[in-house]
């Protein structure tokens, strides 16, 4: 690079690195080859189901009806970026998750969410909750569901899946909240889930970049700044 200054050249390598992470190149579906970066954390899964709930809890938080319109085209925009579920359109004392658990999955329900919508879990709380509901159900038949009020979302996630845990929700942009606590933040952010993910060499079928160009369109059509770290990190590049 000659004589191009040292805070140059680290910007142009994190530029670099961005690209790699965010996958805008021709790579299918935004996946990242396990064969070329191979997991770096033992007793993870292969494929992660992401199921993005944006369009349905991300919204319904928001002060501000949005246009069937605008919902209808974020919606078509994230049907783009390889997303396998989007859900488009409770709260119970952690004590009693194992039976209801248990009870639904006898009624036949084939997943079961376990949700942390006032984003308070830590990846200690997770584990022993976890522990207590695979004691009835086995993990191919869970899901979490994690906020990140407390800014342990995606640890708590790291966690479930270390677990045995292959199905997240989560939201583009970090959009949602909890009516039920005041000041509970919204869902862990879909961009930052996937560069983890990616990271950790985990295949998803998700192209980050549809992804972030999908969050941008809402956050600007409900006129608020994306929760996402990597959408923030990247659009300022």
């Amino acid at each position: 690079m000659g004589n191009v200054p040292s805070a140059v050249k680290h910007c142009l390598s994190y530029q670099q690195l961005l690209r790699e992470h965010l996958w805008i190149g021709d790579t299918v579906a935004g996946a990242l080859d396990p064969a070329q970066e191979p997991s770096q954390l033992s007793g993870l899964p292969e494929y992660v189901k992401i199921v993005e709930v944006g369009p349905r809890d991300g919204l319904q938080n928001e002060k501000v009806i949005v246009p069937t319109d605008i919902k209808i085209e974020f919606i078509n925009q994230l049907s783009q970026t390889g997303l396998s579920v989007i859900e488009v359109t409770s709260f119970v004392s952690s004590r009693w998750v194992p039976q209801v658990s248990k009870r639904l999955y006898g009624m036949g329900c084939y997943e079961i969410s376990l949700g942390d919508t006032i984003g308070v879990g830590t990846p200690g709380s997770m584990k022993k909750l976890l522990e207590s509901v695979m004691k009835e159900l086995p993990p191919g038949a869970l899901a979490v569901h994690c906020h990140d009020t407390y800014g342990q979302a995606l640890a708590n996630i790291l966690t479930a899946l270390q677990m045995g845990i292959n199905v997240v929700d989560s939201a583009v942009s970090g959009l949602g909240g909890c009516p039920y606590a005041k000041g509970a933040s919204g869902n862990v952010a879909t961009e930052d889930l996937i560069y983890m993910l990616n990271g950790l060499g985990l295949n998803t079928g998700v192209n980050l970049h549809k992804v972030m160009e999908a969050g941008d369109y809402i956050c600007k059509a409900v006129n608020k700044t994306t929760n996402s770290k990597v959408a923030r990190a990247s659009f300022s590049v």
